[in-house]
């Protein structure tokens, strides 16, 4: 009887979810790219909601098909919550039924850096930003995101949208 509850405390890592409720998309609240990057861990903590700063700085994970990201398909540029820099443009967003907004390539490499990350007893590639330091989510090379075969699994809470003028 132990093997139904463990299947379902390893949702939220596998990635796995029961359905997917899309939401009114949260926008960037002001354009932070002007803002000077806080110093410490308080400058953070004033910037960042309590769940954007777990996420973003603690290297969290929102719980699958929770983010308001996840089924949003209006066209315009994903920028990173803690910085405002632009990160993944909407034309390379997909579903890949993972619980989480997906993107097959970075709007420029340069703005995201790829880490190996060993944690939880899996070897990964995390993806953060290159500007501000920010946990993303993940990058897998599984062959999801057409045309690259990435799929950039990224923490929706993590980001911020401006939408297409």
């Amino acid at each position: 009887m132990r093997f139904p509850v463990i299947i379902l405390l390893l949702l939220p890592v596998l990635g796995c979810g029961s359905g997917k409720t899309p939401a009114k998309p949260i926008t960037m609240k002001e354009d932070q790219s002007h803002l000077p990057m806080p110093a410490d861990d308080a400058g953070w903590k004033q910037r960042l909601t309590e769940e954007e700063y777990r996420v973003l700085r603690l290297k969290g994970t929102e719980r699958p098909f929770t983010s308001e990201f996840e089924q949003f398909w209006d066209s315009g540029t994903y920028v990173c919550k803690g910085c405002g820099s632009e990160l993944f443009s909407s034309e390379t967003k997909f579903d890949a039924g993972c619980g989480w907004p997906s993107f097959y390539q970075a709007m420029d490499k340069s703005k995201v850096k790829e880490i190996t990350d060993n944690s939880h007893n899996m070897i990964r590639t995390e993806v953060v930003c290159a500007k501000c330091g920010g946990h993303l989510g993940h990058v897998f090379n599984d062959g999801y995101g057409q045309p690259t075969g990435l799929r950039y699994c990224i923490n929706g809470v993590s980001l911020g949208f401006k939408k297409k003028q």
